[in-house]
C-alpha cells in the first residue's frame, strides 16, 4: 500500500451518511488524546492529515481517509467525562450502526496508552470488540516515554490483558519517534495481500 497517497475524504456524524463500504477498511478506535489522529498522521507521513485536537472528546464523529486503495477510518475518541449523556449516545449509535453495517472492516487497531493500565472505557471497548469478534491489534501510544528497561515487560502486561479479548498481536508505537510504524504497516499490507 502506498502510504503517502492519502486523502481526508469527509467526517460523518451520522450513520446514514456513511460512503460505500467498496474497499478494505482500517479501523482506529481508542480513548479520547490516545493519539489515533497523530498515529494515523505517522503511518501516512503527513503532518496535517487528520487534524489533532487539543480538546478531548472533540471528534464525535467518523473520519474517512483514503490511504491508496484502502480507507483509514477513525472511530470517536472515548471515555472524556465532559461529554454529554446525549453526545454520548450519539457515540454508541454511531459505532453500533458503523459495525452493523456490512463494512469491509480487515482490521481494528485498538490504541491504549502504553504508560497506563486499561482504563473501564477501554476494557468496556476490549469486551465489545470481543462479543462483535471484530480482529484486533493493540498499539500501545507513547512508548517513547517508557525506559527501555519497561518496555518488554510493558508488551508482556497488555499481551496479557488483551489475550483474552482476541488481540492479535501488541505494537508499541509512538508518533514522535515512528516506532512500530513499519511493524504496523507490515501488518497492514500482510492483510491486503492475503500474507496474514
Amino acid at each position: 500500500m502506498n502510504y503517502q497517497k492519502a486523502d481526508f475524504q469527509a467526517s460523518y456524524g451520522l450513520s446514514s451518511q456513511l460512503p460505500d463500504s467498496d474497499r478494505p477498511e482500517f479501523v482506529f478506535s481508542g480513548r479520547s488524546n490516545v493519539g489515533k489522529s497523530s498515529l494515523i498522521n505517522k503511518l501516512c507521513n503527513r503532518k496535517n492529515l487528520a487534524r489533532v485536537s487539543a480538546t478531548p472528546g472533540k471528534t464525535a464523529t467518523i473520519n474517512f481517509y483514503t490511504v491508496d486503495s484502502a480507507y483509514f477510518v477513525d472511530l470517536p475518541g472515548y471515555g472524556y467525562a465532559k461529554v454529554s449523556a446525549a453526545d454520548r449516545q450519539r457515540w454508541d449509535q454511531l459505532i453500533n450502526s458503523y459495525f452493523d453495517a456490512a463494512r469491509n472492516c480487515v482490521l481494528l487497531v485498538q490504541l491504549l496508552d502504553s504508560r497506563h493500565a486499561p482504563s473501564a472505557d477501554d476494557m468496556q471497548m476490549l469486551e465489545y470488540l470481543r462479543y462483535r469478534n471484530i480482529p484486533f491489534v493493540a498499539a500501545l501510544t507513547k512508548a517513547d516515554k517508557l525506559k527501555k528497561s519497561e518496555i518488554a515487560k510493558k508488551r508482556e502486561e497488555f499481551a496479557f490483558l488483551t489475550e483474552e479479548f482476541g488481540c492479535r498481536q501488541i505494537i508499541l508505537t509512538s508518533s514522535e519517534t515512528g516506532l512500530g510504524i513499519e511493524e504496523l504497516r507490515t501488518v497492514f499490507d500482510g492483510l491486503l495481500t492475503g500474507e496474514v
